[in-house]
């Protein structure tokens, strides 16, 4: 039998603590990036377990002599936790505890961009608290903007574009009263809006279609007295995704894009100017993506995806037998 790579990763980890050539902090730092290593590409939840038990052991190694090491251990330990598949929130709160713990540390010691990426994480942690409870939003847009003191668009542009991503998400999110939801989503759109005038198609094209798909996302579900107008914005930010996305290269991408665009179309008259006369065009162009779209998605055992996909598809089917009903009458 193959030992997997976890089992030989400990193993070696064990081997470097019995060793008695390795000072302490080579020990402790070859914990920290043999689980590093087993983080980065996990083959499944068992690495990131095997990565939490390195870290678990490196920070016992560390003491109070080691701080930096210490708060480094704890952040990997933290972003492994967050990783693993779990419904409930105990993961979640361990990661929290280790972030909060190692920040202060990090401010100290570690570099502004170290810093800035354990802050990003946390922020990631808190936003994932929140449906529970246990943290706030404003906590988790906080640690964002942190973040970006560091992460900007000229030096970091991918961190800068997730960053924005997150913080609009994190707007859409706040469960409020239905004035202050308008506030909170127009405050999403300008993120969106306010990124994409640093992230371009030629420089950043992976982020530039992601910003743009959600950008596309946040207009056609914004309450407002003004849904064509939206609509017909979020189907150009779409447009403008679909020009980095596509059915070869990016598939998932490529689905998931589409399947909004067909959400935007279904709801969209065929002439803007004469909303009353229908839009069975647009049905049918929603149609052909929603069926392109479940495709990939089955293809690719995403099979949540093709499930809401195939029940869009039943709706958009309903729907072109009404209007196909109503235009008989006429």
């Amino acid at each position: 039998m193959i030992p997997s790579i976890t089992d030989s990763t400990v193993k070696a980890a064990i081997a470097a603590i019995a060793s008695e050539s390795a000072t302490t902090q080579e020990k402790i730092d070859m914990l920290i990036e043999l689980a590093q290593g087993l983080q980065k590409k996990p083959q499944n939840a068992q690495d990131l377990w095997s990565a939490i038990a390195l870290y678990k052991r490196a920070t016992e190694m560390c003491s109070d002599d080691y701080p930096l090491m210490k708060a480094r251990a704890k952040v990997g330990m933290a972003g492994a936790l967050r990783t693993i598949p779990d419904e409930g929130t105990e993961l979640l709160l361990e990661a929290k505890a280790a972030y909060v713990e190692a920040i202060p540390i990090l401010q100290q010691l570690a570099s502004k961009e170290e810093l800035a990426e354990a802050q990003m994480n946390f922020g990631l942690v808190l936003q994932s608290l929140v449906p529970f409870n246990l943290a706030q939003i404003a906590d988790s847009i906080k640690a964002y903007q942190e973040a970006l003191r560091v992460f900007t668009a000229e030096k970091y542009p991918e961190e800068y574009a997730i960053l924005h991503n997150n913080i609009a998400i994190a707007y859409l999110s706040i469960s409020v009263g239905m004035e202050q939801k308008q506030l909170c989503e127009g405050l999403a759109v300008q993120t969106f809006e306010s990124a994409l005038k640093q992230i371009t198609l030629i420089e950043n094209p992976r982020e530039y279609a992601m910003l743009q798909n959600n950008l596309g996302n946040a207009l056609q579900y914004l309450q407002s007295n003004h849904p064509i107008e939206n609509n017909l914005r979020a189907i150009a930010a779409y447009e403008e995704a679909l020009k980095v996305r596509n059915a070869q290269d990016t598939p998932l991408e490529y689905a998931n894009t589409i399947s909004n665009k067909a959400n935007a179309l279904f709801n969209l008259p065929d002439d803007p100017e004469k909303p009353e006369a229908g839009n069975p065009q647009n049905l049918l162009k929603a149609r052909n993506y929603y069926q392109q779209a479940w495709e990939i998605f089955t293809q690719h055992q995403q099979l949540e995806q093709a499930q809401i996909v195939a029940q869009a598809l039943q709706e958009l089917e309903t729907e072109m037998q009404l209007s196909n009903q109503q235009l008989q009458r006429q």
